[in-house]
């Protein structure tokens, strides 16, 4: 038997000769226990948001995606990118051509980025998911080509789904030098038309600034023959994302860069874990306050116990057990607030997830109605290591310093 733990045992739970030294053991379990709480709820939500977001790029962004590591452009046709297009893990793969332009429709005028895409772009990515209008989803036909553009864009151009008069579109010509005297021959233009439909990805990098349209009219408007800007590719359903990527690479060498999804939009991910973890050090940091609710429980106790320690001296422990068991009792007040932390952050979190018990707003301008949650369970890990850890580490120099003062 642990001689001090079992004297620590006793103490954490048996009656005291004084009822506030019980009050305050309580208090500081439940202090204990709601920054644990609180850890848990919000680092869980930050991971309900990532996901969320990652569904709306999932509608957008390609599986795999293969770009030029330097220039906006390369050619279509390298042996290197056939080479991947035969490969058997290789479900579709898709060309597309993006490029910034100016879109202008009747007297409003703003700059966009025109992506081209091949007519097999549908079955890519499900793009359905995300647009809204009435009318099929046709890049162009043998007359003209349609637009796709984002909600916002179209709001900035004041212009509806179904918009009558054509959008023109300005780019630059390549190499050509600018004429004062007539400065609009330094530019192609070209019109698309509406096609009844637009999308949404809620996300202001695509709703405000992106126009899907055709490969053909996009090479034709950018002066390009076989090039492109990427390379989108879609696995079949039982290939290892990361062993294709890490295939593709070794067969593109270093002239090209592969990302999946997370990678393609590594910018705003970046930005929200270090969102998290700010979270996550400031909570830590009331979590260490909270812990001084341990060292005032742990100070009542020593001096109500001093008459219990001259037994337990005569009776032959040690100085080093006596301090031993204040640490116990102090690292036990630790573990069962953060274990009931845990647990009732956790029940918080399915509570959330089934019933949606915290709304976002009423206003009906989220794209959810309640807080998104999801638990992931390093983070829970990481949680209760931290806990402990701080409990532990903040008992220990003053249950020291206390037991050598008070106990003499």
């Amino acid at each position: 038997m642990n001689f001090p733990f079992y004297i620590a045992k006793r103490y954490l739970f048996s009656k005291k000769s004084h009822n506030a030294i019980n009050v305050i053991s309580a208090i500081s379990v439940c202090g204990v226990a709601l920054a644990t709480l609180a850890l848990v709820c919000t680092l869980s939500v930050f991971n309900g948001f990532q996901d969320l977001v990652a569904t709306f790029f999932t509608a957008f962004d390609p599986q795999l995606k293969i770009t030029a590591v330097k220039g906006k452009v390369f050619d279509g046709q390298d042996p290197r990118i056939l080479q991947i297009r035969e490969l058997p893990e290789v479900e579709l793969c898709s060309e597309s051509l993006e490029d910034n332009i100016m879109v202008q429709y009747q007297d409003k005028q703003t700059m966009a980025v025109l992506k081209g895409v091949e007519d097999n772009f549908d079955r890519l990515t499900p793009i359905d998911s995300i647009l809204f209008g009435r009318g099929e989803l046709i890049l162009h036909d043998e007359v003209v080509d349609y637009a796709i553009p984002g909600i916002q864009l179209l709001s900035t151009l004041g212009a509806s789904i179904r918009f009558l008069d054509p959008l023109e579109i300005y780019a630059p010509k390549r190499g050509a030098k600018v004429n004062l005297a007539n400065p609009s021959t330094a530019f192609s233009t070209g019109q698309l038309f509406s096609s009844g439909l637009v999308f949404a990805v809620n996300q202001e990098k695509y709703d405000g600034s992106y126009i899907l349209t055709s490969l053909r009219f996009a090479r034709d408007l950018f002066q390009y023959t076989s090039e492109v800007s990427a390379i989108n590719l879609k696995l079949k359903p039982e290939a290892d994302t990361d062993a294709v990527k890490e295939k593709i690479e070794q067969i593109l060498g270093e002239d090209f860069c592969v990302s999946d999804r997370y990678e393609q939009q590594a910018d705003t991910f970046r930005i929200m874990e270090i969102e998290k973890l700010i979270s996550y050090l400031f909570l830590t940091f009331i979590l260490v306050i909270a812990s001084f609710n341990v060292i005032g429980s742990l100070s009542m106790l020593i001096i109500d116990k001093r008459d219990d320690v001259n037994t337990l001296r005569n009776l032959g422990a040690n100085d080093n057990q006596i301090v031993r068991i204040f640490l116990f009792e102090g690292r036990m007040i630790s573990f069962i607030g953060a274990s009931l932390g845990v647990v009732l952050g956790l029940f918080l979190c399915w509570l959330q997830q089934k019933y949606g018990l915290i709304a976002l707003g009423s206003s009906g301008t989220f794209v959810v109605d309640a807080y998104p949650v999801s638990v992931h369970l390093t983070d829970v890990i990481v949680i209760f290591i931290t806990v402990l850890a701080v409990g532990f580490l903040s008992v220990w120099y003053p249950v020291r310093f206390l037991s050598k003062r008070l106990l003499k």
